[in-house]
């Protein structure tokens, strides 16, 4: 039997009963249709993870939580992307996949190219739809520590500040790939890919990107699209130097 598992956004302490907030509740008790009595695994971001137990079910169900497992399922790569804002539900996915690969940061950025205008509340409105992505692809997949979902930024501003061991920025007319760049050094700690909006960066903009140390890389022959590009390098760079 699957056992649920609950993000709360409240810390967590062990031995001790939990009121879960209304969305929560909701997803329990309306679409899951679980009644007191039933496992489940709580968990509050900061990692770790606590055994639970339904107490009462309602607006607002009522949890016993029950010993600690400071199980993370962190990967050994920091990976941060930072990616430009892209339109409709495209970023909503990046956002969720990349979670599901184990990314430790996504960083939002405006670009040349991006069409997507947001600021003061329709800013903070859209972060806050971004991390609960983030929350309910941590429940799904298992991992007991939340990406950070960093506050959007114009890429001009973050390449001043942006530092990993290993900094890729993907170009489709790029020389090196990624079987190349395994060949010509070691295993780094930390990776920060970054990626353009629909229509990808402007020239000017992968220039700046190389003049602040990053290498530019490509994904085989093929062109491939803003939600695309990111999973399919993630994926690779989690399997070269990750825990895939």
């Amino acid at each position: 039997m699957r056992i649920p598992r609950v993000y709360s956004p409240e810390l967590l302490s062990g031995r001790t009963e939990v009121v879960l907030d209304e969305a929560a509740s909701r997803h329990l008790v309306k679409v899951l249709r679980l009644q007191p009595g039933r496992p489940l695994v709580l968990f509050d971001g900061s990692g770790g993870e606590y055994s639970a137990e339904l107490l009462e079910t309602g607006k607002r169900a009522r949890v016993r939580l029950g010993d600690f497992s400071a199980e993370d399922r962190q990967s050994p790569l920091a990976l941060t992307l930072a990616i430009g804002i892209s339109r409709g539900d495209r970023f909503d996915w990046v956002v969720q996949k990349a979670t599901e690969l184990g990314v430790a940061e996504i960083q939002p950025l405006f670009t040349e190219r991006c069409e997507v205008k947001l600021a003061g509340e329709r800013l903070q409105k859209k972060l806050g739809h971004w991390r609960q992505i983030a929350a309910s692809a941590c429940e799904q997949c298992q991992r007991n520590r939340l990406p950070l979902i960093a506050e959007p930024q114009k890429l001009t501003s973050y390449l001043q500040r942006a530092a990993a061991d290993l900094k890729l920025v993907l170009h489709h007319r790029a020389e090196l790939d990624l079987r190349q760049l395994e060949q010509q050094r070691g295993a780094p700690d930390s990776a920060l890919l970054l990626v353009g909006p629909e229509g990808g960066l402007s020239e000017v903009e992968i220039e700046g990107a190389l003049a602040q140390g990053f290498m530019p890389m490509r994904l085989g022959p093929r062109v491939l699209r803003t939600e695309t590009a990111p999973v399919a390098a993630l994926s690779v760079l989690q399997f070269q130097w990750g825990d895939l």
